[in-house]
């Protein structure tokens, strides 16, 4: 089956599946597979001149946009959408039913009590971070880590300064978890969201752990829970 994908997650876990994606995006991290652009600007034209006979995209990933000018094109587009653990783990399954692959993604059930309350930006100038409907606060959540974020509906909500400047002493809030994606925070940043927060625990996580779901969800969520158990004690 000749497929695109424009989610990195979906092409990490095609590639440990056996199946070679003949393109996929630049922030997929597989400099060997052809490139089509990138999560939210992928070349609509590039894509549809390989005739693959399915594009696939998420919702949380991909503008809705973009999957309608391929299908305008006449291109079959399977649009999932991973807002959860549960969600992660039945669209993996779903991905496996349309390439046809005898796979089944499974996570462990248990769940630990909530033991910390952590802020985790995803984006600088403007601060934006994650809310409790998405599928890394489910993931953080499974391993008892809850997250602090303004009262906002959107899934991915712009936090001000004022809002940082109470997250320690208002909201609670144990320790900033810097993911190093979709913004590359490193530990130059540290001092910068210590400073503004007034969180002097600051600890820099993989954000492809966090943040990329299928193949790579259950020891992710290992990764993560050993790292934050050596940090909470």
């Amino acid at each position: 089956m000749r497929v695109v994908s424009l989610v990195p997650s979906v092409t990490e876990t095609l590639l440990e599946w056996g199946i070679e994606p003949i393109a996929c995006t630049r922030f997929c991290e597989q400099p060997s597979l052809r490139h089509v652009g990138g999560t939210k600007d992928p070349d609509i034209a590039s894509i549809a001149t390989l005739a693959p006979d399915v594009v696939i995209v998420d919702r949380e990933e991909n503008r809705r946009e973009d999957a309608t000018k391929l299908i305008e094109r006449g291109l079959r587009v399977v649009d999932l959408h991973v807002t959860s653990l549960d969600t992660a783990v039945s669209e993996t399954n779903r991905l496996a039913s349309i390439v046809g692959v005898d796979r089944r993604c499974s996570v462990s059930l248990d769940r630990r009590p909530l033991r910390a309350c952590a802020f985790v930006p995803i984006w600088r100038r403007p601060w934006m971070t994650i809310n409790a409907m998405t599928y890394g606060a489910s993931l953080l959540e499974s391993i008892g880590v809850g997250i602090s974020h303004p009262g906002s509906s959107a899934a991915y909500p712009e936090v001000s300064g004022d809002e940082l400047s109470r997250l320690g002493a208002d909201a609670g809030v144990d320790v900033v978890l810097l993911p190093t994606e979709p913004y590359a925070f490193a530990e130059r940043h540290v001092s910068e969201i210590a400073e503004a927060t007034g969180i002097a625990d600051v600890r820099i996580i993989d954000g492809r752990d966090l943040f990329w779901w299928g193949v790579r969800t259950e020891v992710a969520r290992q990764r993560l829970a050993k790292q934050l158990d050596d940090l909470l004690g």
